[in-house]
């Protein structure tokens, strides 16, 4: 959805900028809305909390994974011996275990998602803010997201590449916002 609309606005502002009546002229700018989000510095802080939460995720489950593996090598060892209500009780726990833990996975999956979600929002709403200020700044008409290929081709001389802009001033924000603590 993204990539349509992105390309519909560059379709757009190229035919408005080829009509003959036009007497206005959009100018606009363009970047890699990851590379100017990595760039951000609270992103490697944001980024480090994912990855401990996610360890913290992926050890839990290799423990229920384990728990689940003992328990299995313990029937298999006693089926042999195990009377046919036995077997039949231990079959039935093993199979609730296994679907317990597969939710658990999806569980964790989702949660991760989510928190992945939260952390990174302040980051892309600083982002939004810096690109909304540069775009007033610079009176472009829009910011066009060159990141999967959306925008193939781009005159330089129809547009300007902000991304060394917008890496400066999200590290300047950073830089003033620390001082003044």
């Amino acid at each position: 959805m993204k990539r349509i609309v992105t390309i519909l606005l560059g379709l757009c502002a190229v035919l408005c900028l080829s009509a003959q009546d036009s007497v206005r002229v959009f100018k606009f700018g363009y970047l890699s809305y990851e590379i100017a989000l990595h760039s951000m510095p609270d992103y490697t802080l944001a980024q480090q909390s994912l990855n401990a939460l996610r360890a913290k995720y992926e050890a839990e489950m290799k423990r229920v994974e384990q728990d689940f593996n003992l328990k299995y090598e313990e029937f298999l060892e006693g089926m042999r011996d195990f009377p046919e209500t036995i077997l039949r009780k231990r079959q039935t726990e093993l199979k609730e275990l296994l679907e317990r833990n597969i939710d658990f996975k999806a569980e964790c999956r989702q949660q991760l998602t989510k928190d992945e979600a939260q952390l990174f929002e302040p980051l892309k709403a600083k982002l939004a803010d810096v690109l909304a200020t540069i775009a007033s700044e610079r009176g472009y008409a829009f910011i066009l997201n060159t990141d999967l290929n959306a925008v193939p081709f781009i005159n330089p001389a129809m547009g300007d590449d902000i991304n060394e802009l917008v890496r400066s001033t999200l590290i300047n924000r950073s830089t003033l916002k620390s001082v003044i603590r």
